[in-house]
């Protein structure tokens, strides 16, 4: 039995995950679980679970180090959002714990020391997002040698067919209803500005070895598809399954094996595949993703940095939906060619492209004057 430790428990991918733990008694047990700031919510799922809790609002490396090492993981599950996971996924690795991640921001923002602690401690890296579990999976039976291209599929979010007129129009409500997932807020508008996809671009890229030149993004409507990749033979192959998270997050817990278990087989029968271009020109977060890969340095690092900031902004009505991308392109536009050789490096870089951004913001808002 392989004792899980969740990371963000109330959260979407926590959530699943300790719904898995409850359908697979005989494969998982919970030995810990933490949430951000919902007390109440926290303390009911550690008297079910019967597991020590933690939140995490004001807790230091130290507090997260003593608490992981008290529950003995075998593995950690990061379901974390934001910049946030980075701190608990370098105490994870550290410890030479297995680590089940769904934080983009920790490869975003530091993949270099990241992938330097896992490979000093040998604990692996599991990734827990469906597009890069499915390239994961596909890689890992087709051999890396053999991949050519990474196709990464994204649903479009709910403005997938908007003109660049109606987006101007787009509201913050609009903006949370997401056709497919059921996700928190950040990620929904993530997802709907194709700035989400951008994310898995930059993560793709440090985590496959791949340059921005050999990754693609397709848009997938239904999200059946999680993503594909293209041998040298030109061939395409893909892994389908319906959109639930609860398949990514139970292939990493259960990796090197494949295992049965209660999920629902996936059946293609009466199923409808499409798939189009994606529209840079209308949604260009997506771009300046790319072009973040491209520079190298930290400006991945301020990419996440910025837009996180212009999210929370619009999240709040201080900015429109078409800002988001205008900060972010402004904060990018400074020299950010360092690569930061430590993480203290790493979070003082972010700090200060968070700075930039939130002033960017205020200027806006009027508040700077």
């Amino acid at each position: 039995m392989k004792k899980v430790l969740v990371l963000g428990c109330t959260g979407s991918i926590g959530t699943s995950a300790l719904d898995i733990i409850s359908n697979e008694k005989d494969l998982f047990i919970s030995c810990g679980i933490t949430a951000h700031s919902n007390k109440d919510k926290l303390e009911e799922l550690a008297s079910k679970f019967n597991c020590p809790s933690l939140l995490t609002k004001n807790a230091s490396e130290k507090d997260y180090k003593n608490f992981i090492e008290n529950c003995k993981p075998d593995i950690v599950v990061n379901g974390i959002a934001g910049s946030a996971g980075l701190m608990p996924s370098k105490v994870v690795l550290e410890l030479g714990i297995d680590l089940a991640l769904a934080n983009k921001e920790t490869v975003v923002m530091a993949y270099p020391l990241v992938k330097a602690l896992s490979e000093k401690t040998g604990a692996k890296i599991i990734p827990v997002d469906s597009e890069h579990s499915a390239i994961f999976c596909l890689i890992n039976q087709a051999g890396i040698e053999n991949v050519d291209r990474i196709l990464i599929t994204a649903s479009g979010g709910p403005f997938r067919t908007f003109t660049k007129e109606q987006l101007k129009n787009v509201t913050l409500e609009m903006a949370l209803n997401h056709p497919t997932w059921k996700m928190g807020p950040k990620i929904t508008i993530d997802s709907s500005t194709l700035a989400n996809k951008g994310l898995e671009v930059i993560e793709a890229s440090y985590l496959f070895s791949k340059s921005a030149d050999k990754i693609d993004v397709i848009v997938h409507p239904q999200s059946i598809v999680h993503s594909m990749v293209r041998t040298n033979d030109g061939m395409i192959y893909g892994q389908l399954s319906d959109p639930d998270m609860k398949h990514p997050i139970i292939g990493a817990l259960t990796y090197p094996e494949n295992v049965k278990n209660y999920l629902k087989p996936f059946d293609l029968f009466d199923k409808e595949l499409t798939f189009y271009r994606p529209r840079i020109e209308d949604f260009p977060l997506l771009g300046y993703a790319f072009d973040s890969v491209r520079k190298k340095g930290c400006y991945p690092l301020v990419f996440n940095a910025a837009n996180e900031i212009a999210v929370h902004a619009f999240l709040e009505k201080k900015i429109g939906y078409c800002d988001i991308a205008g900060i972010t392109e402004k904060t990018l536009s400074y020299n950010w060619s360092e690569t930061p050789a430590t993480f203290e490096r790493v979070f003082e870089l972010d700090a200060k492209a968070r700075e930039i951004a939130k002033k960017l913001v205020e200027n806006l808002t009027g508040g700077a004057r």
